[in-house]
């Protein structure tokens, strides 16, 4: 009786532990992602999807003007992507007088170039967020935290934007915005942009022509410039040559 017991209770504590634990879903910023239900009864009444905070109105098709839609069988379709919509979802389906819950961990990815001196702003300070860290360095670092703030002077909080005032090459690298139990929320991925260098390399070559330009130019002014003053000697010359052959004897 205690070993029925004993498996009952293991029993319990399994189906209890996989219907809390969420599955990792990941998206890029202003794409779409869906969220898998994965569930073939056909006899499916109706979803709720809920978020940490509020209950997320599902449309029952892609032509509503939402950005929430059901897909297929219970799918849910979450289109434009933006970085507050990183977090915990529970999707509850239900069904034949019963229901059942599905939850979900959704992380959102980015890629953003910036030149260096630029100002960088990223919009990852979002109601989640606990602490965000980077690898610019080298080795993972906290450089935000709720309680403590930014971490380095050449960085602000403005209004949930991470704020770096003026862009070093030394700040490229990928950047983590993590919730309370250490899950990933966003993961931003910073690359100094080209452009600067691409810039600075025309500008180099512009000035190396126009400085080629210039030295044609001055060289072309001299040979006129010599051209003209031996022809005006040889003038001279010829004039006095003639002048002395009609003084002659």
């Amino acid at each position: 009786m205690f070993r029925c017991f004993n498996l009952l209770l293991l029993l319990f504590c399994q189906v209890y532990h996989s219907g809390n634990t969420s599955k990792p879903v990941s998206g890029e910023k202003r794409g779409n992602v869906i969220l898998p239900c994965q569930y073939e009864d056909r006899n499916i009444g109706h979803i709720d999807l809920f978020s940490e905070v509020e209950k997320i109105d599902v449309c029952e098709t892609e032509e509503c003007s939402g950005r929430v839609f059901k897909e297929g069988n219970c799918d849910v379709v979450i289109k434009n992507l933006i970085f507050s919509d990183a977090g915990k979802y529970t999707l509850r389906i239900y069904y034949n007088n019963d229901q059942t819950e599905l939850k979900y961990q959704l992380h959102i990815h980015d890629e953003i170039s910036v030149k260096t001196g630029e100002e960088l702003k990223m919009s990852v300070l979002v109601s989640d967020a606990d602490k965000v860290k980077t690898n610019s360095s080298g080795e993972w670092k906290e450089v935000w935290t709720r309680d403590h703030g930014v971490q380095s002077d050449r960085m602000n909080n403005d209004d949930g934007n991470l704020t770096i005032k003026s862009f070093l090459d030394s700040d490229a690298g990928t950047y983590r915005v993590l919730d309370t139990e250490g899950e990933i929320l966003i993961t931003v991925t910073v690359r100094e942009s080209k452009e600067t260098l691409e810039h600075t390399d025309d500008s180099k070559c512009d000035a190396v022509v126009s400085w080629i330009a210039l030295t044609v130019v001055v060289l072309l002014l001299a040979l006129i410039l010599t051209a003209v003053t031996l022809h005006k000697r040889l003038l001279r010359g010829d004039l006095r040559c003639l002048s002395r052959s009609t003084e002659g004897p």
